[in-house]
């Protein structure tokens, strides 16, 4: 990494997480494989500030760690990159086990549970396919139609404007919304 620290793939260290490199990474995974309209690709860094803002809508009384958890649903792409759900399916159990291991690294080094409750994981869930279905409609080209066959309707008060940011931008994005989620979360836990 970046960073200089050595992550092992098969055996991710929590001790080898740093959110520079998370960052970093992330800023510069394109979602959709880059095929979406427009100056800039859409980051998975900004598409998970995206989704973080979305679980507050869904569930404004979460504590801080929960929205840490939202940031973060996608942090393991900062080394594996993004790949579309039925890829990930193909891929097949150690795929799943492998992606679990680095996401249970990451969780860890930010005071997380290695596996988040599934309620917690469904809420979030439920935010990314809100953000998938206006990142389709924006700037992916699919119909209105197409994005609510495929992502279901977004419920009333989830519209949020699409607007890919240059790769430093969302970079920054990203680390600002992690400061002050990973600070509001160590206060919560009295630290």
């Amino acid at each position: 990494m970046l960073s200089g620290r050595r992550l092992d793939l098969l055996d991710p260290s929590p001790f080898d997480v740093e959110i520079d490199d998370i960052a970093q990474g992330l800023a510069r995974v394109a979602r959709w494989n880059g095929q979406t309209m427009g100056d800039h690709a859409f980051s998975v860094a900004e598409h998970s500030v995206v989704v973080e803002h979305l679980c507050g809508v869904l569930e404004p009384d979460w504590p801080a760690k929960w929205r840490l958890a939202a940031l973060l649903h996608d942090a393991a792409e900062y080394v594996i990159g993004d790949m579309i759900s039925p890829f990930k399916a193909a891929l097949g159990y150690d795929y799943k086990a492998f992606e679990a291991r680095l996401e249970g690294a990451i969780h860890m080094r930010y005071g997380l549970p290695p596996e988040l409750p599934k309620s917690i994981k469904s809420t979030i869930k439920r935010a990314d396919r809100i953000c998938a279905y206006h990142e389709a409609v924006q700037i992916a080209g699919f119909s209105v139609e197409e994005g609510r066959k495929l992502f279901g309707r977004p419920p009333a008060g989830s519209k949020i404007e699409i607007d890919p940011l240059p790769v430093k931008q969302a970079q920054i994005l990203f680390l600002e919304r992690f400061a002050a989620l990973h600070a509001a979360t160590e206060q919560e836990l009295g630290r």
